[in-house]
C-alpha cells in the first residue's frame, strides 16, 4: 500500500509541472497505466497490441474545450431582417404578412429555399407564369428587384415536369402585361415583373398559402 502511496506522489508531482488543464488528464493516464501494469494482460488482452503507454517525457493529447461542429444544414423561418426593403414595401403595399412568406419560403445555411410544391394549377401555360413570378420574388426578398434569369425558370419547369418547348416564348407573350419587356423572343435573358406582375405575385402567395 504504501508503494501505492508512492506511486501516487509521484504522478500527482509530475502532473503538477504540466499546464493546469493538462494536469488531470496526465495524473489519470499514469495512475490507470501503472495499476494495469501491476495486474497484468488480462486473458482478452494477452494476444492483442498493447496499448501505448504515456511516459512522462511523452507528449500530452491536447484537450480541446471546443464542441464539435453541427455538421447539419441549419433551417429556420425568414425574419424582417433578412427582407430587402423593396420586399418589405410589397409585403406592406399588398397586405402580406411575413407568416405567409414563411408558408412558401425557408432559410436554409443563408440561402433562401421554397417550401411550396404544389402550384395550383394544371395547365402548364399557367405553371410558367407562377414559377417566374414566385422565383423574381425569391430574387426580390435579398437584391429588391423583381426579376429572374429566364434559364432559371426553364429549369424550374423542366424540373417540375411542366416545360412546354414549343409555346414557352407565346405563353410569356400572352401575359406580357404582367412583365415589363415589349416582346419576349429567344434572345431574352431575363424577365422582370411590372406593376401587373407584383399584384399578380401577391395574389398567388395568398392562393398558395
Amino acid at each position: 500500500m504504501s508503494k501505492l502511496k508512492e506511486k501516487v506522489d509521484e504522478f500527482s508531482a509530475i502532473a503538477k509541472s504540466l499546464p493546469e488543464n493538462l494536469q488531470v488528464v496526465c495524473f489519470e493516464l499514469l495512475l490507470r497505466n501503472h495499476l494495469e501494469g501491476a495486474r497484468g494482460p488480462s486473458e482478452d488482452t494477452r494476444s492483442s497490441t498493447p496499448e501505448k503507454t504515456i511516459t512522462p517525457h511523452s507528449p500530452l493529447p491536447a484537450v480541446s474545450t471546443t464542441p464539435p461542429a453541427d455538421t447539419g444544414a441549419k433551417q429556420e423561418d425568414l425574419k424582417t431582417s433578412d427582407l430587402h426593403l423593396k420586399a418589405k414595401r410589397f409585403l406592406e403595399k399588398y397586405a402580406l404578412s411575413l407568416d405567409e412568406l414563411n408558408n412558401l419560403f425557408f432559410k436554409e445555411d443563408g440561402q433562401f429555399k421554397p417550401l411550396y410544391e404544389d402550384l395550383k394549377t394544371t395547365r402548364m401555360s399557367e405553371n410558367q407564369i407562377r414559377v417566374t413570378l414566385l422565383l423574381a420574388l425569391r430574387n426580390a426578398i435579398t437584391t429588391g428587384e423583381f426579376e429572374i434569369e429566364v434559364q432559371a425558370v426553364h429549369d424550374e419547369c423542366v424540373q417540375r415536369k411542366c416545360f412546354d418547348g414549343k409555346n414557352f416564348s407565346a405563353n410569356y407573350n400572352n401575359n406580357g402585361s404582367l412583365f415589363d419587356f415589349t416582346t419576349f423572343t429567344k434572345e431574352t435573358r431575363s424577365v422582370r415583373l411590372s406593376e401587373a406582375g407584383r399584384k399578380e405575385l401577391a395574389d398567388v402567395v395568398k392562393e398558395l398559402q
